[in-house]
C-alpha cells in the first residue's frame, strides 16, 4: 500500500519540523560551549560549526546574534521559573535558599551567556519575569512565617543577591568556577536572623519590577558588534 499525497505530504512536514526543532537544540547547545569559552563576543560563525550545521540554518533559526542570546536566557528563565514554582508547590521550608542554589547551579552551567538574564525590562514586559518575583516574595514570606531569615529582609535584597551572584560566576567562571558557592553561603548567612537591625535601609521593590538600569549591558553591547 503506497502512502497518498496527503499523507506524505503530513509525513514531510513532520520530519522539517523534526529537524528544525534538532537544530535549533543543537544551536543552543554549541552556543553554550562556545560563549562559556569566548563569551558572547565570539562569532556566530564558529557556533554553526561546532553545531554541525551551515550559517543559513543558524540564521534561520535566530535571525541576529542577539536573537540567539535571547533564547538561551528565555531558556534559563522557563528553567528556573519552574523550579520556583516546584519549590513553592512543595510548602517545605528552605525553599527560598534551595531557589538561590539552584539559581546559582543554573547559571554557573551556563555561564559566559548570561548577559540578557536579570536585563532591565519594562514592567510587563516579561509575564514569566513578574511571575517568578511575585513566587520568589512568596517563599520569602513563608521563610519569614518559618522564621528561617530574617525579618527585614526583603524582596530587593534577595534580587540583588541573585544580580550580583551572575556577574560573579561570569567575572570567575575560569579562575575560580566554585567561588560563587562560598559567596552565596556568606549572603544567606546574612539573610538569617539576627537580634541586631541593619544600619542601611532597603531600597523600594520597584527594581524587582524593572530590573537594574545598564543591567549586562557591557556584554549586550559586545554582542552587537
Amino acid at each position: 500500500m503506497t502512502d497518498s499525497p496527503e499523507q506524505t505530504a503530513t509525513t514531510g512536514t513532520r520530519t522539517l519540523r523534526r529537524d528544525a526543532a534538532e537544530n535549533r537544540e543543537r544551536l543552543l547547545r554549541a552556543a553554550w560551549e562556545v560563549f562559556a569559552e569566548h563569551g558572547t563576543e565570539a562569532g556566530v560563525e564558529e557556533i554553526a560549526r561546532r553545531a554541525g550545521v551551515g550559517m543559513g540554518t543558524l540564521y534561520r533559526r535566530f535571525p541576529t546574534k542577539e536573537a540567539l542570546i535571547q533564547a538561551l536566557n528565555d531558556a534559563l528563565m522557563e528553567k528556573i521559573l519552574g523550579y520556583a514554582r516546584q519549590v513553592l508547590a512543595e510548602e517545605q521550608g528552605g525553599g527560598l535558599e534551595a531557589y538561590l542554589w539552584f539559581t546559582g547551579t543554573v547559571m554557573s552551567a551556563h555561564h559566559g551567556g548570561l548577559s540578557r538574564l536579570w536585563q532591565a525590562k519594562l514592567p510587563g514586559a516579561d509575564p514569566r519575569r513578574e511571575e517568578l518575583w511575585t513566587t520568589v516574595g512568596q517563599l520569602l514570606e513563608r521563610a519569614k512565617q518559618a522564621g528561617e531569615v530574617r525579618e527585614d529582609l526583603t524582596l530587593t535584597d534577595v534580587y540583588l543577591c541573585v544580580v550580583a551572584l551572575r556577574s560573579l560566576i561570569d567575572d570567575t567562571a575560569a579562575p575560580a568556577p566554585e567561588v560563587w558557592r562560598r559567596y552565596l553561603a556568606v549572603v544567606l548567612a546574612g539573610f538569617r536572623p539576627a537580634a541586631q537591625p541593619l544600619d542601611f535601609r532597603p531600597a523600594d521593590d520597584s527594581l524587582v519590577q524593572t530590573g537594574i538600569p545598564g543591567c549586562g549591558a557591557d556584554r549586550a553591547r559586545a554582542a552587537r558588534s
